[in-house]
This record gives C-alpha cells, structure tokens and sequence, in this order.
C-alpha cells in the first residue's frame, strides 16, 4: 500500500515509517519538518502543515491508500494541530477519496470523567481537551473508515509485541508497539469504526486486534 503518514517526523511517526517499510509498503511522510528526512525508494517526505486549507492538503494526498494521523504538537499548536488537524485531514481525505483514516490519539481522550483519576493525564488536560473533539468529530462527522488507536503514555523504550486492551487504569506503551498496532489496524476490516484503547500487556497484538 501507499500509506500517508502525517507527522512522519514525529516520534510515533517516523518508527511508523521505518515498520511500513520493512513490511513492503511505500510511505509518505508528511511534516512541516520533512527536510530533515531522507527520501528512499519506499519513503517520499513530504512538507506538510495543518495551517493549510483543506484544498492543498487533500493535493497531497494523491494516490494513497490509507492516512495514518500520528501528528502532535505537545501543547505547542494545540487548535491547530491535536485539535483542528484530524478535522482538516479527514475532510481532504473525503475530499481526495482516501476512505481508511487511522487517528492516534490519547488513551480515554473520549471520557473526561477519567481524566482526574488517571495519573498520567491530570498534566495534560487541554491535550486531552483537543483529543476529545477531535476523535468525537471523526466518529461522527467523518464517513471514512476510521479507527481510533488510543494508547497511554508512550515510552522510549523497545516494544514487547504485547498489550492490554480496554484497560481498567492508564499504564505506558512503548512508542514501536503503538506503531505496530496503527500499521496492523490499517489493513484489518474488524477495527473500523472502533475505539481501541491499550497499554502495554500479554497479550500479543495480533492476536489482541484480531478479537476487536
């Protein structure tokens, strides 16, 4: 496949990268800091901000099979970017006719009513505050084939191959298991239209995404 991969400088982003290509699939990779990737075979970087209109984001998105948003601007732009920025990306989406949309977001982003209780989260609320929006916008403004991958606190760290869905409290995902779940879920039907929350876990991802 072609996958569009907006914030493919990120953290998320560029491991996302370097798993999609080992897998055989060719890459955009789009951000406002594309020059400081290196183009290849497989990886086309791409200059890329949410600022734009919808017009010239959906020119960019020509010839792709999947969108995979892992963009974030760690409370830098968060209007723009957490917020308003899946909004415009799924919109082009529509607008190009990219139908599999993958949104990275925050783990219980769509219940507020955690976000006290949950340790990791009392410190970023106006993230969270973002997410909400957005993910409830995709849900039910969207039309694409959405899924919404919300880990928790992503850790530098090597992956493990393991997770825990629908965890009972927040915990730590290492930053290539969360890449692994957004590349799985790009090519599994069961996962649209659903909300997978994780953590790091037993049980192995394939197996966990497989039962979603």
């Amino acid at each position: 496949m072609k996958v569009f991969v907006a914030g493919g400088t990120g953290r998320v982003g560029r491991e996302l990268t370097r798993q999609l290509v080992e897998a055989g699939h060719d890459v955009v990779a789009a951000s406002r800091h594309a020059e400081t990737l290196e183009a290849s075979g497989h990886v086309t970087p791409m200059p890329f901000d949410f600022h734009d209109d919808v017009d010239t984001i959906a020119g960019k998105l020509d010839g792709a099979d999947a969108i995979v948003f892992t963009a974030g601007s760690r409370s830098r732009d968060l209007l723009q970017t957490d917020a308003f920025g899946p909004v415009k990306l799924a919109t082009a989406a529509a607008k190009a006719g990219v139908r599999r949309y993958v949104q990275l977001s925050s783990i219980y982003a769509l219940e507020p009513e955690r976000w006290a209780g949950e340790p990791s989260l009392r410190s970023i609320t106006d993230y969270n505050i973002a997410k909400f929006f957005a993910d409830r916008w995709l849900l039910d403004h969207s039309g694409l084939d959405l899924t919404i991958v919300q880990p928790s606190v992503l850790k530098e760290e090597p992956g493990i191959g393991r997770i825990e869905l629908d965890p009972e409290h927040d915990g730590a995902n290492p930053i290539p298991d969360v890449a692994r779940v957004l590349m799985e879920v790009i090519g599994r039907r069961n996962t649209y239209g659903k909300v997978i929350r994780l953590r790091g876990g037993d049980e192995p991802i394939g197996e966990a995404l497989a039962r979603v």
